[in-house]
């Protein structure tokens, strides 16, 4: 039991704060309440702190090796949009009640061959066949997956079967068809989609002699810095008859834009991770080629601008990084700059925050996560600023209540595995997947 007192505590539909106490027993808010009495309680003073909810990443890959910076930076729960439920497994079972944050997953991408990842592994799949396609939801659906992932070189003939057989399960199937030369959002969502990872799809559907293997003439000729506000809407509108989802990954774009010049800050966590060099060896070597500002990276601004009008038309737009793809894109604060980057699109301080904790949790179907009222779950951060006041005062943590349990940022990174611990993890992993035949991959 706990009780927090004296914070701001943000009302998430409106952007107020009010001086309140928090109630907290085992993971649970209790009662919030102004000048809260209680004995036998552990008492924690928030006195000139702001308390927002945990916030939620909707698009990680995520690993033992980083699982827990994530949690140092405040992000208490993730959608693992592609993996090996089988790796995850006890993470999904803790169900945030480790250090770790609570997983939501999706298992190995389907794709078609010869697949854009390679041949079959633990982590994707290449399907050519309708009963390979039937076959993999019905595995997937046995091991646990909360959804189906499909990549943008499956047929989609293919896409269509496994979209099918996962409303037999009452599964929703997210996508990333930025490769895809045969599926755009508007075929996509015909399908039956229900998730536009990346926005992708939606520069296809807008520009249809456009792809991302496309001649520099058609690159050249789309206006990316001055995105087509009229042809956005057209495609936004008829994404919006079939409430799709969008997880726009700005900072996956952006930070390819910049290059050599990524954004980063001065922060503890990040100081940690970059001095763990074992963790993100292929970051350096992606900056130095740069080969992400012709491919990703001049994309930025019409994918923020896709998000804020697809927002404001009434679309759901959630946060997500797609954290450790590209470069440098940091566990946990990855999604602090997604934050700044949506307020860049137009979306104020407070829409953005909120695609981050309540819509992202709507969007989740989890009707107790998101918010701070009584009867939620206690995922929420202690801040040291009100970040409404700057979006980026979202870093400026001192505290981290993850299913009602605190955490010092301190406590967090010293639980980060050893190399050591990491290699021997692999390793029985490793064998884990052979004994299931199936193929570790790289």
């Amino acid at each position: 039991m706990k009780l927090l007192k004296n914070g701001f505590i943000v009302n998430m539909e409106t952007g107020e704060f009010s001086r309140q106490d928090l109630y907290i027993d085992n993971n649970e808010i209790i009662k919030i309440a102004p000048n809260i009495q209680m004995d036998d309680v552990e008492v924690i003073d928030c006195t000139n702190k702001w308390l927002i909810p945990g916030l939620i990443d909707m698009h990680v890959h995520i690993k033992k090796h980083f699982a827990n910076y994530f949690t140092a930076a405040g992000i208490t729960t993730v959608r693992n949009t592609a993996g090996s439920i089988i790796e995850l497994k006890p993470f999904i079972d803790a169900n945030g009640s480790k250090m770790e944050p609570r997983v939501i997953s999706a298992d190995r991408m389907i794709d078609g061959p010869p697949g854009l990842w390679g041949d079959d592994t633990a982590y994707n799949i290449n399907v050519d066949n309708a009963d390979l396609a039937k076959q993999e939801v019905a595995r997937q659906v046995e091991l646990g997956a909360h959804f189906i992932k499909v990549y943008g070189w499956l047929d989609p003939e293919y896409m269509e079967v496994v979209v099918s057989e996962a409303r037999k399960h009452n599964l929703e199937v997210s996508s990333d068809i930025l490769y895809s030369k045969k599926v755009d959002a508007l075929h996509a969502a015909d399908i039956g989609i229900d998730w536009l990872e990346h926005g992708s799809g939606i520069i296809q559907a807008m520009y249809p002699e456009w792809s991302m293997d496309a001649p520099k003439e058609i690159w050249d000729s789309i206006p990316w810095e001055q995105p087509d506000e009229q042809l956005i809407e057209s495609v936004c509108k008829e994404l919006l008859k079939k409430d799709i989802k969008l997880c726009p990954t700005i900072v996956l774009y952006d930070q390819m834009r910049l290059a050599d010049r990524y954004w980063t800050t001065t922060h503890e966590v990040v100081h940690h991770m970059e001095n763990s060099d074992y963790l993100f060896k292929h970051w350096p070597q992606a900056v130095q080629a740069k080969q992400g500002q012709v491919t990703f990276g001049t994309q930025t601004k019409t994918i923020q601008k896709i998000a804020y009008t697809y927002y404001k038309m009434g679309g759901t737009v959630v946060t997500g990084t797609d954290t450790p793809a590209g470069s440098f894109t940091y566990p946990g604060f990855a999604l602090h700059r997604e934050l700044q980057l949506f307020v860049d699109a137009g979306f104020t301080p407070l829409e953005a925050l909120q695609q981050a904790t309540l819509n992202a949790a709507k969007a989740l179907k989890i009707v107790n996560l998101g918010d701070l009222k009584e009867g939620y779950i206690a995922d929420f951060l202690i801040l040291n600023e009100n970040p409404l006041r700057n979006i980026e005062n979202t870093m400026k943590i001192d505290r981290i209540v993850k299913d009602g349990k605190l955490y010092a940022i301190d406590e967090l990174l010293e639980n980060i595995p050893t190399e050591q611990e990491i290699n021997d993890y692999t390793k029985g992993l490793i064998k884990t997947f052979e004994e299931l035949g199936l193929n570790a991959g790289n």
